[in-house]
């Protein structure tokens, strides 16, 4: 076998047709071989310095798991991604691997970096296909940490502190563990029996997720320290939906995209007589550019709209979202309305008026145009409107996917848990917050931002957790 591929570009991801896919919600990508693996393995350099790992939240060492792959030891590579990774099949599936560990590696200075997220989806795929062993429980330290939430910030916290032999309980508020990858990453992108399958791995290691229990209603976190727990971990996400103030968002059709893909993605909306209602058919406008707006605009055409527009108010080359995420898009026959922004929604004025049942009351959007002016303080050109510039749409549901803020249940029923200007818990670097033995992180710290980020936080305020209790 050779040392070393040298190909500059990296082997493609099979995926299904686009005329195919945009109208099922099977996944997407099907993933690589064992041989698409190993040859994409064989493009690693495997530095020294290890670049690529400096780039990953959660520090995978990507260079030695890589070369276990290129060995064939699937099963090796698998144990050194899981070492330091809860959720190596989610990771490999929705992380922004292009902005982290690939920038950095040096094959992409004269072609493509090696797709490292696409090997650590191979390697846990195959783990999961054939890992027959139970995983060891570790020995308990006798100390009991309560997890608020199961997205991947919580999930990875109570895998690390199990790992260390605390007794981690995770209280979830929906019926399903799993967070934002459940009720928010689409089955076409993330099938849920794979989120499935990695929390039922940490509930092998001990950890015991109790779910419908909303804390700050059903138990305060006062009352958790009651219970005997000693510490508490909070990581409730950032649920709360945005909205952009415009006439016409009170109109029925009106989404936030936390609540369409929610009807979507964990309610089975999709389906053919759901209990859950939810948009069918017609146009759809989705507004924003992020990933979010992406995975919306693509449930809308896979649940049968004719016609599909993301409209974002920035060009191309400042849309958030991740390049294949949009290229997908665009592929199923999303059409973006860049340097754009909606103005208006227009509806029926009332309810006794005829209306098709169908389209709910929305029937246009009156958008401007948009150019890009000086950058802001984060360094992205500032959109302006160009006056003048008004123009009408039909559209029969509109989707705003413009971010989200933390729900600030917890923070009302928490004394002393301090928060900055929009809604954040405020925590020091090991995630501690103003309260004694309560740590925060994710997106209930930063607002709405990337699963491995989330999950980074979550490692961070393990091992701070840990300091704590064993010098309490």
């Amino acid at each position: 076998m050779a040392k070393f591929n040298m190909r500059p570009d990296r082997n493609e991801m099979p995926t299904q047709d686009p005329k195919v896919r945009a109208h099922n919600f099977s996944e997407v990508a099907l993933g690589y071989t064992e041989e698409q693996a190993v040859d994409e393995a064989l493009r690693c350099l495997g530095c020294k310095n290890m670049p690529c790992k400096d780039g990953c939240p959660v520090n995978i060492r990507i260079p030695e798991f890589i070369a276990k792959i290129k060995e064939c030891d699937f099963e090796g590579a698998y144990e050194i991604i899981s070492s330091t990774s809860a959720l190596p099949a989610v990771c490999g599936r929705v992380c922004p691997q292009e902005r982290q560990c690939e920038s950095k590696c040096v094959r992409g200075i004269k072609g493509e970096s090696v797709g490292i997220g696409r090997l650590e989806r191979f390697v846990a795929d195959w783990h999961n296909a054939h890992a027959s062993s139970a995983v060891p429980v570790p020995a308990s330290n006798g100390h009991k940490v309560a997890v608020v939430g199961s997205g991947p910030s919580g999930l990875t916290c109570a895998g690390d502190l199990a790992r260390l032999g605390y007794k981690v309980t995770v209280f979830e508020a929906l019926h399903t563990a799993g967070g934002v990858l459940v009720y928010g990453i689409p089955e076409f992108r993330l099938p849920k029996a794979i989120v499935k399958r990695e929390v039922d791995n940490l509930k092998a290691l001990g950890v015991e997720i109790m779910t419908n229990i909303i804390i700050g209603k059903t138990l305060t976190v006062d009352e958790l320290f009651e219970r005997g727990f000693e510490a508490v971990y909070i990581a409730s996400g950032a649920g709360l939906p945005s909205f952009m103030g415009i006439p016409g968002e009170s109109y029925k059709g009106v989404y936030s995209a936390n609540e369409f893909l929610t009807r979507s993605n964990l309610m089975k909306a999709y389906l053919d007589n759901p209990d859950t209602p939810i948009m069918k058919g017609g146009t759809v406008a989705v507004v924003g550019g992020g990933n979010v707006a992406m995975d919306a605009a693509r449930t809308a055409l896979r649940l049968g709209a004719e016609k599909v527009y993301i409209v974002y108010r920035r060009s191309l080359e400042e849309l958030p979202a991740r390049r294949e995420e949009v290229e997908h898009a665009v592929e199923e026959g999303v059409e973006l309305m860049l340097l754009t922004s909606p103005v208006e929604i227009f509806g029926y004025e009332n309810k006794d008026t005829p209306r098709d049942p169908r389209c709910g009351f929305v029937t246009g959007m009156r958008c401007q145009k948009m150019r890009l002016g000086e950058p802001d303080e984060r360094g992205r050109r500032r959109p302006e409107l160009i006056e003048g510039s008004e123009f009408d749409i039909p559209v029969d549901t509109v989707i705003m996917a413009i971010g989200t803020t933390p729900n600030p249940l917890i923070k009302n029923t928490t004394d002393g848990l301090a928060v900055n200007s929009r809604g954040g818990i405020i925590v020091d670097d090991g995630g501690k917050t103003s309260r004694d033995a309560v740590y925060a992180g994710g997106d209930a710290v930063t607002g709405a931002a990337t699963v491995i980020s989330a999950m980074g936080a979550g490692k961070v305020a393990a091992a701070a957790i840990d300091e704590y209790l064993k010098t309490k």
